[in-house]
């Protein structure tokens, strides 16, 4: 039988369906990285979400391993080169939590346009700031969305209800995209849109992409989301912007060191045009039920 060891929580279901296969001797305990690199040489597969990173000495650790699992889309906290070099087969589940990611980044866009957070938080001081809070509708602004997989899809389907124009910026165009949707470069994106949000994986590729230079070529006074990983945009830049008055805002929920304890972050986070969530984007009841579920059956068929 496989030992298989679940280092985060997964949503009930999807352990039921791992313990009913029969396939696996099953222990769930969330443990730090020594004890992982301790246990982890008598694991066949290990399953993680975002909390636990599979670094280098843990896979070179694991002389069983054969699977690492990631209940989730991005694989940043996975060394994926270290486990190809020992033949490890990775699995995640891109799509599960799509929805929950894209409704979060509608629900990001509308709270730094209206300033719902600044609002809920003034009133609970016991002031009415009511011409302070003046916001701006999203109807008939233009939405930039970088990276057109399947959260960017799910936002333009949203952002198209609100009567948005939605430009989209991707390296790969898809074979076929909605009709409501106008494909653009990067340098165009970056110029003319009112709300930038960014939906593509952290690597080589994507790390700092958003920098100084981007933020200088903005339409002066725009909003920028991130729900995707706080790598892509260089903070230091972002903070720079924000306070010079060249964007509006941010909205973020993702952060380049998380938790955001560094001085750095606790500068951004005290900025008054900023609103942030703590890595939330696919913590909703039912995308940690389809997240669990699929990679539970990930793990089935590849065993």
């Amino acid at each position: 039988m496989l030992r298989l060891h679940i280092n985060d929580p997964i949503a009930e279901d999807a352990y039921k369906i791992l313990q009913d296969s029969g396939k696996f001797e099953i222990t769930m305990e969330h443990l730090d990285k020594d004890k992982l690199i301790e246990l982890i040489p008598e694991i066949d597969i290990l399953l993680v979400r975002s909390a636990t990173k599979v670094t280098r000495d843990i896979i070179e650790s694991g002389e069983r391993l054969k699977i690492i699992a990631r209940a989730g889309t991005g694989l940043d906290n996975i060394d994926t080169k270290a486990a190809e070099e020992k033949n490890i087969k990775i699995l995640n589940t891109p799509g599960a939590n799509s929805i929950s990611v894209a409704e979060l980044t509608i629900g990001l866009m509308i709270a730094a346009s209206r300033y719902i957070p600044q609002g809920t938080q003034s009133l609970k001081e016991g002031k009415w700031e009511k011409k302070k809070l003046k916001g701006f509708e999203l109807f008939q602004k233009k939405l930039g969305i970088i990276g057109y997989g399947k959260i960017g899809r799910e936002v333009a389907k949203r952002a198209k209800a609100f009567g948005m124009e939605i430009l989209v910026y991707d390296v790969v165009k898809p074979e076929s995209a909605e009709d409501f949707i106008k494909f653009v470069e990067f340098e165009e994106l970056a110029k003319t849109s009112d709300y930038i949000t960014l939906h593509v994986p952290l690597n080589d590729a994507t790390k700092h992409m958003i920098d100084e230079h981007v933020f200088e070529i903005m339409k002066d006074e725009a909003i920028l989301i991130n729900a995707s990983r706080g790598g892509i945009v260089n903070e230091e830049a972002l903070y720079n912007a924000l306070t010079s008055g060249k964007l509006r805002a941010a909205a973020l929920d993702v952060f380049e060191v998380e938790p955001p304890n560094d001085e750095l972050r606790k500068k951004l986070l005290n900025l008054e045009n900023v609103i942030a969530t703590p890595h939330i984007g696919a913590s909703t009841v039912e995308a940690q039920k389809r997240v669990g579920i699929e990679i539970a059956k990930r793990i089935i068929e590849n065993v």
